[in-house]
């Protein structure tokens, strides 16, 4: 059983390099599915979400190789298989995503009903109505979505509600699709896009990545191409926040400030000092105690639902009281039981969670529920006193590429043991 141990009360400061973008790069990796000629990708994080995708693709039958250790080539040329199975699909909700490429490609699309983290309903049904409106034929059954059509047409989409994978899922589709294809309401994030420059590069012609109308106009045949993913925004609001709420100093490269302008706009609000540049971010917090901070997340350009807990875990031993209103995902508070087993002083009413700060947390076993929980449980273990084991961090190997080694080199005390199962919990002292 692997957790990750922490000696908290270490003042973080240095320099990392931020790692590629999680969800960017899984509907790319999936966007190789729409030519039989090779992707190349660049700065691919070694995730595990990574590895369930690349494993998803070869059982599709797709080629997978490594150009000494920089990139992943991908060959689709000869795909034996247009179902995707509830053993790999269960892993991950971003699986789903697979729906539109084979069915543009292949005519045909058998894919299982999705897993993932259980923060909320995530219903299928947009991508379900979108591949209908692209023409197909669609019907739910024994828990897989079973797609055909001869050839997709393209088609005038408004969506319910605004969804990043059920937007790229319908982008990708309509790539191939015969006509143009408008998309009202779309998701605006900046992995949308990531994804649309890269099926761009690949001979796809979209215009209005990035705003809430993207246009696609369907080709017959898509290429191959070379594309860098970029850099996990998420990833850097994380780690800035690592810094804020020690008191420290970081820099990181590889660093897109563009992309985080609510985050980097709150933690001013902190008492953080921001600088950026072209490809960098650094925070300095001069050794100050963080000021709490009222969030409430929204859809890109808004607060970002995924730094919420880390924000959540801030404001925990921030100076003053904050509300964190969550308006994405109606079950994402889950990380708060746990924050208030170190000490926190949350109270959870409906959709928002209010917090007091307090001066010091304490070391004590915790559990990760999600992947952007661990985060959080892993920032309130930096600055507890003591020791602090966070459980099935499983769920952090998902999102975070080498987490104990980047916060280590920011002089961190932390590491990942293994115990036997059934270990009695045990806080030793820092």
């Amino acid at each position: 059983m692997a957790v990750i141990q922490i000696n908290g009360g270490r003042v973080l400061n240095g320099e990392l390099s931020v790692s590629g973008a999680k969800n960017a790069v899984l509907p790319i990796l999936v966007a190789s599915l729409l030519t039989d000629q090779t992707l190349q990708l660049r700065n691919v994080p070694h995730l595990q979400d990574v590895t369930t995708t690349m494993s998803l693709l070869a059982q599709l039958g797709a080629e997978i190789s490594m150009d000494d250790g920089m990139a992943i080539n991908i060959s689709s040329a000869n795909l034996n298989s247009y179902a995707a199975s509830y053993e790999l699909v269960r892993t991950m909700r971003a699986s789903i995503l697979v729906l539109g490429p084979l069915l543009a490609r292949c005519g045909r699309a058998e894919v299982s009903l999705p897993g993932g983290c259980a923060i909320g309903a995530r219903p299928v049904d947009l991508h379900l109505r979108g591949m209908q409106a692209l023409g197909a034929e669609v019907e739910v059954k024994n828990g897989y979505i079973h797609a055909r059509a001869e050839r997709l047409r393209g088609a005038h989409i408004i969506m319910d509600t605004v969804t990043v994978t059920g937007t790229e899922n319908i982008m990708m589709a309509a790539t191939l699709a015969q006509g143009t294809t408008i998309i009202e309401n779309a998701a605006q994030e900046p992995e949308v896009v990531d994804l649309a420059e890269c099926l761009n590069a690949m001979g796809a012609q979209i215009s209005g990545a990035g705003t809430d109308t993207i246009t696609i106009a369907g080709v017959s045949a898509l290429g191959g191409a070379v594309h860098t993913v970029l850099p996990d925004r998420i990833e850097t609001g994380t780690y800035l926040v690592a810094a804020a709420m020690t008191g420290g100093f970081i820099k990181l490269r590889n660093a897109r400030a563009n992309t985080l302008d609510a985050v980097l706009q709150k933690l001013v609000e902190t008492g953080a000092e921001i600088h950026t540049g072209a490809d960098w971010i650094s925070l300095d917090m001069h050794g100050r105690r963080p000021r709490a901070v009222d969030i409430t997340t929204a859809p890109f350009p808004g607060f970002p639902t995924d730094m919420q807990a880390q924000f959540t875990a801030l404001n925990a031993i921030a100076e003053g009281t904050s509300v964190i209103s969550e308006r994405v995902f109606e079950n994402r508070f889950m990380h708060v039981l746990e924050l208030q087993r170190l000490g926190a002083n949350i109270q959870l009413r409906g959709g928002n969670a209010i917090v007091k700060g307090v001066e010091k947390l304490s070391g004590a076993p915790i559990m990760a529920t999600d992947l952007r929980a661990s985060a959080s449980l892993v920032l309130a273990g930096l600055v507890a006193e003591g020791q602090t084991r966070v459980d099935r961090v499983y769920h952090i190997d998902r999102g975070y590429e080498n987490i104990e080694e980047k916060l280590s080199a920011l002089g961190a005390d932390i590491r990942r043991v293994t115990l036997p199962r059934n270990a009695p919990a045990k806080v030793a002292a820092a």
